[in-house]
């Protein structure tokens, strides 16, 4: 119970009662009379979104990465075109595109690929900015996996740039975070954008 006597429905982390209350308010405020067919359950929605899309504030997305494995592999891993969807903490509007990792193992220690998804999706799903998310990624690998490099390049389209501002649907945002190797020998990161891009 809250301080009203109100009956508190938590999802992991988030007070799914205290979303409603506040979209409720939100539906007042711009006029509109959220007792209406097509707004009743909106608030119920709207926090249920809410608790899905922030649920990155509740974990800690390096853990994913103590799965490891050995394997004598000591050359460059990808994965490309992973889709990531954010919320800009400027406007809580919606950013998506695509993430990419490369990363060289060190010792042979590498981890499941799926791991590196999962490391994206939970810093992505809190509110962010696109070059914080970045380089979260690229310093969990590396220090996670005490990788001898890391490159991490995410492309990504601002709900808040298309909708609102400058309205320029269709402009991307390209950031990177660069570490080990592939921040110190050219060959090596011309390397891994060649495969980024291939």
């Amino acid at each position: 119970m809250d301080e009203n006597g109100d009956r508190l429905r938590m999802a992991g982390n988030v007070d799914t009662l205290k979303i409603e209350q506040a979209v409720r308010m939100i539906l007042e405020a711009i006029g509109e009379e959220p007792g209406r067919e097509g707004l009743k359950e909106t608030p119920k929605r709207v926090a249920a979104f809410y608790a899905d899309i922030f649920s990155g504030l509740g974990e800690n997305p390096d853990e994913h990465l103590q799965v490891q494995f050995t394997e004598q592999h000591e050359e460059m891993v990808v994965v490309r075109d992973i889709p990531i969807y954010s919320m800009c903490e400027h406007h809580l509007l919606p950013f998506f595109g695509s993430a990419h990792i490369a990363y060289i193992p060190r010792a042979g220690k590498i981890t499941g690929l799926s791991k590196l998804v999962r490391v994206i999706e939970g810093y992505a799903r809190r509110p962010q900015l696109q070059e914080r998310l970045t380089t979260s990624v690229a310093d969990a690998v590396m220090r996670r996996l005490n990788a001898r490099g890391v490159l991490v390049v995410i492309e990504a389209e601002h709900m808040c740039m298309t909708m609102r501002g400058v309205k320029k649907p269709g402009s991307q945002t390209v950031t990177s975070a660069v570490r080990g190797d592939l921040q110190t020998s050219a060959a090596t990161r011309a390397e891994a954008f060649a495969l980024l891009r291939s």
